[in-house]
């Protein structure tokens, strides 16, 4: 099939490239880029007003399957991703059981041959994520996993980060870390502030993150692999993530979008839906990582899209699961809180959420030239719109942007030359 996508704006952050232009599509492939008047195709998208980018990626989100298919499947994730204008996700480990085996990293490829969009499966670090031993990181290489991580747990050892930084030096692929020292965050349920003592809610200090950070980068240092830190959520995280890359250390790193959008007073009123792990933080800690996103100490934008039943959201605020279903939100939030503002360009934007991706998993994507993969966004950075929950194609609807207004999102997601997605009246 020859797909065109005429007179949008191309935005291609990996070529330079901004300007109004002609997409033609063919054999899952980028075929030309420019002024096509004469190109035939099988079908034509008309963009104009619209931007037109490489496929978005997700680094980060929680796909549930195997074992927590209540919540999500990767299905209807890989929906959901489509919906939000992600053209691949990285799927991460901290399922039932866990992703530590080639067997199972090459079952969830296996289901996902019907998604929506690409599945890049993260495998553990440790046997079952306990943080003991080494899992078979070769074999998990072998089947396919772009990276390894303990999501949800901090490899507290350093002895066996430092030997998993060492193996993954060798295979090519980076150790994703959770960074929070368990010791410090001690079963806190939000930021430690004045308002988690008012709300009598125990607290995780930001130096629970700024401290794991530290340690991390040191080990990487000496382990000469490349530690990739996910979520970071704090101002100080932030500045060691910057004085390493400033070293010329292998660190990447990636935040979210309702640490870039809430601070911790989203948890008034004992919002269940508002708790995140790592906790939301303060406005300081929001408005630097605000700055870390627009000055490139930060690669990636993820969604942690973390979806979960309705009854694991219900209840006290201290037994409610930890976690927002984000990737139907994500572009909208992106472009009201921080495009719209002026904090990024929508360049930026795509740099964030698609080629900075791609290059810190070293996955195909996220760019436009001809040759690369037919991986497309199409965005309507003026439609306007009401966050509501009940249309999620996710089976979460676990989210504190519930009746948000937002201006700007996804029309159209285009994986391999395929349409995969495409927003009513688009």
């Amino acid at each position: 099939m020859r797909l065109l996508i005429k007179g949008g704006r191309v935005v291609d952050p990996a070529c330079g490239r901004d300007e109004v232009a002609d997409l033609l599509l063919q054999d899952g492939l980028v075929a030309e880029v420019g002024k096509l008047a004469k190109a035939k195709a099988d079908r034509v998208i008309e963009a104009e007003g619209r931007v037109v980018c490489p496929g978005l990626i997700d680094v980060h989100v929680h796909l549930r399957e195997p074992g927590e298919e209540h919540k999500e499947t990767v299905l209807t994730g890989t929906a959901a991703a489509a919906a939000g204008g992600f053209t691949a996700v990285a799927c991460m480990p901290n399922t039932r059981p866990a992703l530590d085996n080639a067997s199972i990293v090459a079952e969830v490829i296996r289901r996902a041959a019907a998604a929506s969009c690409r599945v890049y499966p993260v495998g553990a670090v440790t046997i079952g994520r306990e943080g003991k031993g080494l899992a078979e990181l070769g074999d998990m290489r072998a089947a396919g996993a772009v990276a390894f991580s303990d999501d949800g747990s901090w490899i507290a050892d350093g002895n066996l980060l430092r030997r998993a930084l060492e193996y993954c030096r060798v295979l090519g692929v980076p150790v994703i870390e959770h960074c929070e020292d368990g010791s410090l965050a001690c079963g806190g349920q939000m930021n430690e502030s004045a308002l988690s003592t008012r709300l009598g809610l125990p607290g995780k200090p930001a130096a629970s993150e700024a401290a794991a950070v530290a340690r991390d980068i040191e080990i990487a240092e000496c382990a000469g692999g490349r530690l990739h830190v996910a979520h970071v959520s704090c101002a100080r995280g932030v500045e060691l993530i910057r004085s390493a890359k400033e070293r010329g250390l292998a660190v990447t790193c990636e935040t979210a979008p309702h640490y870039l959008a809430l601070t911790e007073e989203a948890v008034l009123g004992y919002d269940t839906n508002a708790k995140v792990n790592p906790p939301l933080r303060s406005r300081h800690d929001l408005e630097a990582l605000r700055e870390a996103v627009a000055d490139g100490t930060i690669d990636a934008i993820a969604t942690d899209h973390a979806p979960h039943a309705t009854v694991d959201k219900e209840g006290e605020f201290d037994v409610a699961a930890s976690g927002i279903s984000g990737l139907e939100t994500a572009v909208g939030l992106i472009l009201t809180e921080l495009v719209a503002t002026g904090v990024i360009s929508m360049a930026r934007l795509v740099e964030l959420m698609s080629t900075g991706p791609a290059r810190v998993l070293g996955l195909p994507g996220g760019a436009l030239s001809p040759g690369d993969i037919a991986d497309v966004t199409i965005i309507d950075p003026k439609a306007a719109w009401t966050v509501e929950p009940s249309s999620f194609r996710s089976m979460g609807r676990n989210t504190p942007f519930a009746g948000r207004r937002l201006v700007g999102r996804p029309v159209c997601t285009v994986v391999g030359g395929e349409v995969v997605w495409e927003a009513e009246c688009s």
